[in-house]
């Protein structure tokens, strides 16, 4: 096992390690139920901008220390009696939150939640913006922005109805009741929700698998599926052939079809 240094260590708000080809980014302020300050927030976007640079990273899992996965962004640092100024808050919901949603929904490599508890706005939008999400039976998501009088942010509005169309969304965000977490598994927020104590033993099965798997198909079969709700079906399908050509040229692919000629298991290196 390799680690970064600093963030690694036991007071680190944000904990970060490297094994079997699978980086785990464990957010751990668990007396705040993981809120998310600016400073986190910026060294998570860094974190996943590496895994899709680093070679030796094939898989990415998410989680968190303690009851909460994320109660959403940490807003008691925000300046008090400032005067606002027209655009500010827009400013800061592209340069904060929905930089980090777009940073998972970007990354190259497969993004999984690990949900060990409450996921609350922007830590829902978190967790599913992820490729694959698991959660523990004791979690619960929670559109929470209508309790405050807000509007949903962090991609909320984006990611909801693609994943369980208008009607539901708008159900979840008008009245921002907790979801539990076979709830959303029947809803399809959810891939598949397991016992608390069984939650990162099935997470690094999850990982351990798709790092032994061809990595840049992977990446493009994801980059693939996040578009294809925007696109027509001339353009899905041209970007469809686009990526498989491009992903012929892997040496992944061409070990996959010579080990299906040859009648043998595969032996993907991400390359």
């Amino acid at each position: 096992m390799t680690s970064a240094p600093l963030e690694d260590s036991r007071d680190s708000v944000l904990r970060h390690t490297t094994d079997n080809g699978v980086s785990w980014i464990t957010l751990n302020r668990p007396e705040a139920m993981n809120a998310i300050t600016p400073d986190q927030r910026e060294h998570l976007i860094s974190l996943l901008d590496h895994a899709s640079a680093d070679p030796s990273v094939r898989a990415v899992v998410l989680t968190a220390t303690g009851k909460g996965f994320c109660a959403g962004a940490d807003l008691r640092g925000a300046p008090a009696g400032a005067e606002r100024v027209a655009g500010d808050v827009a400013r800061l919901i592209r340069g904060g939150a929905q930089r980090l949603i777009a940073a998972v929904l970007d990354c190259e490599k497969p993004v999984i939640a690990a949900v060990n508890g409450t996921a609350a706005g922007l830590g829902a939008h978190l967790a599913l913006a992820c490729d694959l999400v698991l959660a523990a039976e004791s979690a619960v998501l929670i559109e929470v922005f209508i309790r405050r009088g807000l509007v949903p942010d962090g991609g909320g509005a984006y990611l909801l109805p693609r994943l369980i169309g208008p009607q539901r969304a708008k159900e979840l965000m008008f009245f921002g009741d907790a979801l539990p977490a076979a709830e959303a598994e029947r809803l399809g927020l959810v891939n598949r929700v397991v016992p608390d104590d069984d939650l990162a033993k099935t997470a690094r099965a999850w990982a351990e698998r798709l790092a032994t798997g061809p990595t840049r198909a992977l990446a493009l079969t994801k980059a693939l599926v996040n578009a294809s709700l925007e696109a027509d079906r001339p353009a899905a399908f041209a970007a469809e052939a686009a990526a498989q050509e491009i992903n012929m040229t892997t040496a992944d692919a061409q070990e996959g079809v010579r080990a299906f000629i040859e009648r043998r298991p595969p032996g993907y290196r991400g390359r």
